[in-house]
């Protein structure tokens, strides 16, 4: 038996299935696009269920792949044992309606014994128990002993069976696996030990999965017409067989890392359990947080967002646990880099990117720790002086997810001074996050995306768009659908005709309006015949390549296979092209100006205005975002013709041309250039030279997520009229201040130094008024265990005035403590203020702003020295001041 690497095995699978007809494609995203029912690709066959359903037709019927896949429902295991990642490939080979059983059970079979030249005697099949074709092939063609081929059946009880895969209602079918006996010193030493044993010694490398019914989701089974293949094979897995090593953790690509972790804290593998546990996990989580960020996910507290930041917070923190110090993620991050580029080139191309995010959230991450450890030091605090032993777990929860606190730490230091947390609060908290998770993957038909009337409509309709060159074509449709409201919703049905008054969709075989995608708003305009008029509002791209145009029937009928004239709203057209083509000058400027770490995150262009996210870690200055301007207007008036070629995927790579992160190309795509300056993947619509976007205006910068900012802008007539609307507002301004617009500025200044002037005097009579209603309070002084007490009430006075009235006492009292109390408004505020002596006694202001807060209807706290609050009922004043004693005297030792 040869042994292969990682990178080798990847490129034979591949290679062997595309010299049986198979199209190699690249790995899709981990990001699923258009599947609301999943927040990261899980599995090989994930981002192909449209081709499985025949929602959309596949680009071949036989397809292969190698893709990426991250799932965290075992994170808690990661690391504590040698078998389970969040990271791993999938490879697969995939039947759309093509070959079935005796093809892919022959493949699987030559692939491993022929290509890879494992032993036949060491591979053991499993059929499922009914599947009697399944075992034909087997023992049969393939001359596999009845006695080495093992039946699975379903538990009699749950009806569940490992070798049937099925999920809810919808395609399933039976599935054949592949067991590769890794011999005895894997085993468990029990004489009963053969396929199915939970110990390591037969291993599963490859899954067949026969698609061949349609289950109702009850029990129920019909018969597929179309039968499809699902294979799926772990690549870290066949490589632990090839390789012949203990776990997934030594196969070469990742034996890289984990001695590369080793090498950064001084440590060995295999010395101490302990180490070993986070020298794993740092493996695995580099992996996943690598190859998440290079598709665009940012650190974020939702969302898969949330999972990346999860799992560069759990590296971090491991890696401090095997003492190192610095930052080194990135570092660690370029081994991965280094070791899958093979097979990712994509991860090199991103790399500065890559190395920038896990930087930024691992410095987030080294400020929050020792922010947490401060936060939890407090509530120890409080908990010794409640006499608690048990910390909550809505605080527990609150040190994970606001200050990303490992619970296990918490848990550690907790018990270091003899204490607890409460972990089903703790669990309960953690289930109403994932609950929110689960919410923001919506509730979706089986292919995730939200069902419509589309989908009962043949796949193999579709639309050309042929309005890169053209606003008006004619066509046929092919599709109409109406659409009416029903209570609070809107239900359309596929229908034969559409009439004036109604509202719908109509699909053509062709058409010159762009839809909705890429950022791009879809074009607005109408259809025609010579008696009917239909007024198009949108353009969206459906399920299949179709593009409906959605509006109103405003006069006549349309009837499928009527022939249209199409018209795409020319002005509007032309205010998208500038608005888009600025955004391609933007994105450029924006990364000569800010650096190469700039890579679009989103963005939308209609005809009012462009807006565009982008990767950047700051908030732009001033000057930035001047010279972004500029540098954009500067492109403009150069007059630059804008060229569009449409190449290979390779070839625009090699040209320079930038793509977007996550986004899945076909085999040609689209190359937008503006001269030397510009050069982007892109499927939009363009103006035909920077001249006509005529002007450019920045309206507006600011943050969205984490390491993501946005930019709002103008161009043409609309900077026009945002500059005509700013002149009319400037003279407005001028005139209610009595001055013209040029000397508007000199007359705001003189205004607002009377107003500070103003200000100024009417906080001293404030200030004089409040002590003059207070009158001498220090008589009211009383001695609390040796602590001075000044608690007392003052009407009329906002939380401002009662701070001020408060540093005041307390300068007068020396030391002590002092609670002032004041009703304004209808409204009650509070103030408490301790010394640092009185501190040192065990006065505490936040405990006793907390103590007294209730009686006047509010609530507050703050810190040992200084805390406030408010409430809303003014007659609880005198309770309150009453009860600071008591509160008071319970703090102190």
């Amino acid at each position: 038996m040869s042994t292969f690497g990682v990178n080798e095995l990847r490129r034979k699978y591949l290679e062997f299935f595309e010299s049986k007809d198979h199209l190699a494609m690249k790995s899709f995203s981990l990001v699923p696009q258009n599947d609301n029912s999943l927040l990261l690709i899980n599995a090989g066959m994930a981002p192909l269920k449209p081709y499985f359903t025949g929602q959309e037709i596949p680009p071949r019927k036989r397809v292969t792949t190698c893709q990426k896949c991250v799932r965290t429902g075992d994170i808690e295991n990661v690391g504590k044992t040698a078998r389970h990642l969040t990271f791993f490939e999938m490879l697969g080979n995939f039947s759309f309606g093509d070959y079935f059983k005796e093809e892919a059970i022959s493949w699987s079979w030559e692939f491993l014994t022929e290509v890879l030249g494992l032993e036949e005697d060491r591979l053991y099949p499993s059929i499922y128990g009914e599947d009697d074709e399944a075992f034909e092939i087997w023992n049969k063609k393939i001359g596999i002993a009845e006695d080495r081929i093992t039946r699975f059946y379903r538990d009699p009880e749950t009806g569940a069976c490992d070798n049937f895969w099925e999920h809810g209602a919808g395609p399933c079918g039976p599935c054949s696996e592949i067991y590769y006996d890794r011999g005895e010193k894997y085993g468990c030493g029990s004489p009963d030990c053969k396929v199915g044993c939970e110990c390591d010694r037969f291993m599963e490398v490859w899954n067949n999965v026969f698609t061949q019914f349609n289950g109702d989701g009850k029990g129920g089974y019909e018969e597929l017409e179309n039968k499809n293949i699902d294979t799926g094979m772990g690549l870290e897995r066949l490589a632990v067989v090839m390789q012949d090593v203990d776990s997934v953790f030594d196969i070469d690509t990742m034996k890289a890392i984990r001695d590369r972790i080793c090498e950064l804290c001084g440590k060995e593998y295999h010395v101490d359990a302990m180490d070993d546990i986070s020298i794993r996990l740092i493996t695995d989580h580099i992996r996943s947080a690598t190859f998440l960020v290079s598709d665009g996910v940012m650190p974020s507290n939702e969302g898969r967002g949330y999972v990346l930041r999860r799992l560069i917070r759990r590296a971090a923190r491991h890696g401090r646990m095997l003492g190192i110090s610095d930052m080194f993620l990135a570092n660690l991050s370029e081994t991965v880099i280094n070791e899958s580029k093979d097979g990712y080139p994509e991860l090199e191309e991103k790399k500065a990117f890559i190395f920038k995010v896990l930087t930024q959230e691992e410095e987030k991450f080294n400020k929050t720790i020792d922010q947490g450890l401060a936060i939890l030091g407090d509530m120890m605090d409080e908990m010794k002086q409640s006499g608690a032993k048990e910390l909550s777990g809505e605080n527990t929860f609150k040190l994970y997810d606001t200050y990303g606190f490992p619970v296990d730490l918490t848990a550690e230091i907790l018990e270091e001074k003899g204490f607890s947390y409460d972990e089903a609060g703790f669990a309960a908290c953690m289930e109403e996050q994932r609950q929110k998770a689960r919410a923001a993957r919506k509730v979706t038909n089986y292919m995730g995306a939200d069902a419509s009337v589309f989908e009962q409509v043949d796949a193999a309709i579709t639309t050309e768009f042929v309005g890169y060159d053209r606003l008006e074509d004619a066509s046929s449709i092919t599709v109409i659908a109406t659409a009416k409201e029903e209570g609070d919703e809107v239900v359309s049905e596929l229908a034969a005709e559409i009439a004036e008054g109604e509202n719908g969709t109509i699909v053509t075989a062709k058409t010159p309006f762009y839809a909705t995608m890429g950022g791009q708003q879809g074009d607005k305009g109408v259809i025609e015949t010579a008696n009917g008029r239909f007024v198009v509002d949108d353009t969206v791209k459906l399920v299949g390549g179709k593009y409906g145009h959605v509006g109103h029937m405003e006069q006549g009928m349309f009837a499928v296979g009527d022939t249209v004239t199409l018209k795409v709203d020319a002005a509007n057209r032309a205010k998208i092209c500038s608005n888009h083509s600025a955004t391609h000058l933007l994105q450029k400027a924006l990364r000569e100006v800010l650096g190469s770490h700039v890579e679009q995150a989103g963005s939308s262009q209609d005809s009012e205005r462009t807006r565009f996210d982008f990767s950047h870690f700051s908030a732009l200055t001033a000057e930035e975002l001047q010279q972004v301007e500029d540098m954009v207007n500067a492109k403009i008036a150069e007059h630059i013709d804008v060229d569009t070629q449409v190449m290979t995927v390779d070839e625009a790579k090699k040209t320079g041309a930038m793509a977007l992160f996550g986004e899945k190309y076909g085999e040609t795509v689209r190359v937008v250039s503006m001269g030397d300056f510009s050069k982007e993947f892109c499927g939009g619509t363009h103006v035909k030279n920077t001249g006509d976007i005529m002007a450019f205006k920045i309206i507006s910068e600011s943050g969205v997520a984490a390491g993501v900012r946005r930019i709002e802008a103008l161009t043409g007539e609309n900077v026009l009229a945002y500059y005509a609307n700013l002149e009319k507002e400037l003279q407005q301004a001028a005139k209610i201040v009595k001055a013209t617009p040029a000397n508007l500025t000199e007359r705001l200044e003189k205004l607002m130094a009377e107003v500070k002037e103003l200000q100024s005097e009417n906080e001293s009579l404030k200030a004089k008024a409040a002590q003059s209603a207070l009158g001498d309070v220090m008589d009211a002084v009383v001695e609390i265990k040796g602590v001075k007490l000044l608690a007392t009430s003052v009407d009329d006075v906002d939380m401002n005035g009662l701070r001020d009235l408060g540093d005041d006492l307390k300068s007068k009292l020396g030391e002590g403590v002092v609670v002032l109390a004041s009703a304004k408004d209808g409204k009650v505020n509070l103030v408490a203020m301790a010394t640092d002596e009185a501190m040192k006694s065990g006065a505490h202001a936040g405990n006793l702003i907390k103590a007294i807060a209730g009686l006047v209807g509010g609530g507050g706290g703050g810190r040992p020295n200084m805390a406030q609050a408010g409430g809303k009922n003014p007659a609880g004043i005198p309770d309150a001041v009453a009860a600071v004693a008591d509160a008071l005297a319970g703090q102190l030792s």
